[in-house]
């Protein structure tokens, strides 16, 4: 597993599959002994949730700590949640944080908590995905999300992909991609994530959870 700290933020623009990665963590971090909750602070986008995870999360003992209103229509949910409680009791909190500087508002709350307690922030990207095509706009966004939550990223988490069209091919080949942004912003590459069954080499290997909206039914 990672060197990763007790505290982890996974951020991204909306569809990178930060939340995919999340849970997988959740799941892995659990698969070691770890005592794990998941904190859902995606206040912005009502599709790609780590709250939708609840069963799952439950059959592997991993606590979801969810704003009060996740999942319904509300547009205002509460975050009344006890952050320090949950580093004190826990070996792993993960944090899915909204797709950009507007979701990482609700993470600011925090930050003064996490700057003393410590956390490694990690941006997924997605070479695929529209608006952060080029390692500039993925970079930009990046320092968007940083100065609106007041912490730093500390890894990239190359997570390019096309669904489930995605290829073997389509990941090694976006790993330059992830490297230019990893130089761009000053921080490193932590790994590139591939579905289990493409076998990509020197990747770390997730299951797909998390599917669009329109192809769940």
């Amino acid at each position: 597993m990672f060197d990763f700290g007790r505290a982890i933020v996974i951020t991204g623009h909306y569809g990178s599959g930060k939340t995919n990665i999340a849970v997988n963590l959740a799941l892995d971090c659990a698969g070691l002994g770890e005592s794990v909750c998941v904190v859902d602070m995606d206040i912005v986008n009502p599709y790609f949730r780590t709250a939708d995870f609840r069963r799952l999360f439950e059959r592997y003992n991993i606590r979801l700590a969810a704003p009060q209103f996740a999942n319904t229509n509300l547009d205002i949910p509460s975050l009344c949640i006890d952050m320090e409680a949950l580093l004190n009791n826990y070996d792993r909190v993960i944090l899915d944080v909204g797709g950009d500087d507007s979701g990482a508002l609700a993470l600011g709350q925090y930050a003064a908590l996490l700057n003393i307690r410590g956390y490694d922030m990690l941006y997924v990207v997605n070479k695929y995905r529209y608006l952060t095509h080029n390692p500039d706009e993925a970079v930009g966004l990046l320092r968007d999300i940083e100065q609106a939550s007041g912490l730093m990223a500390s890894g990239i988490i190359n997570c390019s992909n096309l669904g489930e069209d995605t290829t073997a091919e389509d990941v090694e080949s976006s790993r330059d991609f992830a490297e230019q942004c990893a130089r761009t912003a000053g921080i490193p590459v932590v790994f590139t994530a591939a579905k289990r069954g493409l076998k990509v080499e020197e990747s770390y290997p997730v299951d797909v959870y998390v599917r669009p909206f329109w192809e769940e039914n």
